[in-house]
């Protein structure tokens, strides 16, 4: 195994924080290739970044509503982007609208959420630098606590199992 790499020792303490808690965490990714995760007690569940505004309102309104997971606090981290001098203008534009809209949907909801930066949570999960092998790394975590993580979804459901373990 890689040194890079958790190993099952790590992950199954991770795992066992996750269990037993009054808090539901949301983790969002916000870009269009990002994803949604709910970490609730023993509870994972990850959602593709929907196509529309209406659709990331109505997942953020399903998800909060409290017929969902009643008599929860709830801590949302919502991962804080910035641009890139290599980004295309058109792109770049796309992805801030999409993180703004999170930052709408969330504020007019009533839920308070935390702006995370991606080292701060990556730095905890010894991540590749490789952008490519550290996307497959996270899935591959994310998949010890979701099996139907992708892609889309594995850093988003990283970032909850880490604010999870980072203490409530």
């Amino acid at each position: 195994m890689e040194q890079n790499q958790l190993n099952q020792k790590d992950i199954k303490k991770i795992k066992k924080t996750t269990i037993s808690s009054k808090i539901k965490y949301i983790a969002i990714d916000p870009g269009k290739s990002g994803g949604v995760a709910v970490l609730n007690d023993d509870y994972v569940e990850a959602y593709k970044c929907p196509p529309t505004f209406k659709g990331m309102a109505e997942l953020i309104e399903e998800i909060s509503s409290n017929n969902y997971y009643p008599r929860k606090k709830v801590i949302c981290i919502l991962e804080k982007v910035h641009a890139f001098p290599t980004d295309g203008r058109s792109s770049l534009f796309k992805f801030g609208t999409n993180y703004g809209v999170w930052m709408g949907i969330l504020e007019s909801n009533n839920i308070e959420y935390e702006l995370v930066m991606p080292k701060k949570w990556q730095k905890e999960f010894n991540l590749p630098k490789v952008k490519k092998e550290r996307k497959q790394e996270l899935k591959t975590i994310a998949k010890c606590f979701y099996e139907k993580a992708t892609l889309y979804t594995a850093d988003a459901i990283c970032m909850a199992v880490w604010r999870k373990a980072s203490g409530e």
